[in-house]
């Protein structure tokens, strides 16, 4: 009998279990996407296991129309994009409050389902580029209930107010309403991640001026923030950290009296405020489905001040704020259009924030691809507006999508993606990009520091004629060697102005190196022994099904006599991922 009532209890703990997970993620069994260490870097995790984001965002309001779309679909398979960056947008999904129309969703899950792609939701809410223009009509025209922001003259702009719970709480009820849909309807978990809302920040002023964000700034520092910086004190931003110190490291006290008087505090007040209300937004959506959610920066530069840029978005300088006041959020993003994403990038990406990149262009992304996921170990990447190269009225490319430089790339990465995922977090991955203008870039991995440089091809140079006998006129001198890119093309105006590489250490003296652009890598050891290093063999070729299939050896001539590999040069194949072997000597 006790062995019975023993199974019995079993039986209902499990039928429990089971009813509790049929009512928590509906119609699956896959696991839900996620984010997971590995070594020092983090992934994420779609059915189980590691996933690299070849992605694509396509443009603001694309995604309002399903038809609109029903060609690009193909386009973008074809184009070796794993994922597409799509708007929901809050208007669309709540006509009326509290109706709910998924329309839109669906057929996007419907469109990603068929043509085997995954999808990453932008949650256009409350803002999208820092201004209001994508809630409900009943939201926009009913301004006593959803307070908007206001300019130094006490005017209204078009942006609603963080200040208000009216606003936060109707925002989280749609966004519930949405991750509820998907965890129902997202039987095959096309749906990825979440970005919630769009480039926040006050746009044109520091922080809003209405009456209530006025008390709020002249009220008291949150208890919750100033014991972050309290306990974070030795890894908070340089800039906080001054200005917090300067001030005395006080514990209480207002905005003023804690950080300073200057634009810096205000924007650090913003961004509590935005912090805040996207936590409880966010918060509300992982409450039905707790999918990866991030949110996007429009980023400062040197010399913004803000206001100039968005400010109190997720900007690293103030990224120690957000962390505190949206625990919710599991990723701060940079929308990365700014030339100098070296700097940026290594900004962004720090021991608690890994670097995903959800804008940029598509054609200095072809190139920087690489270097973000060998550099930073990226969750993935994205160029914005691909449905401009992709639609049938889109500009003609030779070859049509699949020959867009940003193709080609995702060609190759969707090829390395088993082994890039295998050696993330471990120290053998790095990225270099380098433009004709930089010195050789010292990339050190494994045994070896390699020097990576921009590779230009020239000419050898004609040998002078011959004097003329008898005293002739002086002979012209030999014209100056012409320079000619890398890819082989005449005149230096088609050349890339910058290049990118991603570099794989396979083992003590072994490298896989991909890239886009004409790049040379010389190799020198790191480690005692021999001096010298040589290159024993470079083998061109493919992976598939993550088995190394050689092609071509490009020794002699090719690599210099064993002196350099060359990515993208005229005897290497646009597209072709390199296996490099080294030897040491004296």
């Amino acid at each position: 009998m006790r062995m019975r009532f023993c199974l019995f209890s079993m039986v209902i703990f499990l039928l429990a279990a089971l009813a509790a997970c049929s009512r928590t993620y509906t119609g699956s069994s896959t696991a839900i996407p996620r984010l997971q260490k590995q070594g020092t870097a983090t992934q994420l995790m779609v059915d189980g296991k590691p996933f690299l984001v070849l992605g694509a965002e396509l443009h603001n309001s694309s995604a309002s129309n399903l038809a609109y779309l029903k060609p690009v679909w193909p386009r973008l398979k074809a184009m070796r994009i794993n994922t597409v960056l799509t708007p929901v947008y809050w208007e669309f999904l709540e006509p009326k409050e509290g109706q709910f129309d998924f329309t839109l969703v669906d057929g996007q899950i419907r469109e990603a389902r068929s043509h085997d792609l995954r999808l990453v939701f932008l949650w256009f809410g409350s803002w999208k580029n820092s201004m209001s223009s994508y809630v409900p009509d009943w939201v926009k025209t009913n301004q006593e209930r959803f307070p908007r922001a206001q300019d130094k003259d006490g005017q209204g702009i078009e942006a609603l107010s963080t200040l208000s719970a009216a606003n936060r709480d109707a925002d989280a009820k749609a966004f519930a309403a949405l991750m509820r849909h998907i965890r129902e309807a997202d039987t095959q978990r096309r749906v990825i991640m979440i970005q919630v809302e769009n480039e926040v920040g006050r746009m044109g002023d520091t922080r809003d001026r209405s009456e209530a964000a006025n008390k709020a700034f002249e009220g008291p520092v949150p208890k919750e923030l100033l014991d972050y910086l309290s306990s974070h004190k030795d890894t908070l931003y340089p800039g906080l950290r001054k200005a917090w110190e300067a001030a005395g490291s006080r514990t209480s006290g207002t905005w003023e009296q804690v950080l300073g008087k200057g634009a810096r505090t205000e924007e650090s007040f913003m961004a509590w405020n935005y912090a805040t209300y996207l936590n409880q937004v966010a918060a509300a959506g992982k409450a039905e489905y707790p999918l990866p959610m991030f949110v996007n920066a429009f980023p400062s530069a040197s010399g913004r001040e803000p206001g100039m840029y968005p400010s109190g978005g997720p900007v690293p300088e103030v990224a120690d704020i957000w962390k505190a006041g949206a625990p919710a959020i599991d990723i701060l993003t940079p929308n990365s259009y700014d030339p100098n994403v070296v700097d940026l990038w290594a900004r962004y990406h720090t021991s608690n924030n890994p670097l995903f990149v959800p804008e940029i262009g598509a054609p200095a992304g072809a190139h920087s691809v690489f270097y973000a996921l060998g550099q930073h170990e990226a969750l993935g990447f994205s160029p914005f507006a691909i449905d401009s190269l992709a639609m049938p009225s889109g500009p003609e490319t030779p070859g049509g999508p699949v020959a867009l430089p940003i193709a080609r790339s995702y060609a190759i990465l969707e090829q390395l993606a088993p082994l890039i995922l295998e050696n993330q977090g471990k120290g053998k991955l790095a990225g270099a990009l380098v433009s004709p203008d930089d010195p050789p870039q010292r990339v050190p991995l494994g045994n070896y520091v390699l020097e990576v440089s921009y590779a230009r091809m020239r000419r050898p140079p004609l040998p002078a004629p011959p004097k003329p006998a008898g005293g002739g006129p002086p002979a012209m001198p030999a014209p100056a060697p012409a320079t000619v890119p890398a890819g082989g093309f005449p005149g230096g105006a088609q050349a890339a102005e910058r290049a990118g590489a991603l570099f794989i250490s396979l083992g003590p003296d072994e490298y896989i190196a991909a890239g886009s652009g004409p790049v040379s890598v010389t190799f020198a050891p790191s480690t005692p022994g021999p001096p010298r290093a040589g290159i024993l063999s470079i083998d061109e070729g493919a992976y598939a099904g993550g088995r190394w299939i050689p092609g071509r050896r490009l020794n002699g001539d090719e690599n210099g006599q064993g002196q350099f590999l060359r990515l993208s040069g005229p005897a290497a194949r646009n597209g072709s991922i390199l296996r490099v072997k080294l030897y040491r000597y004296r």
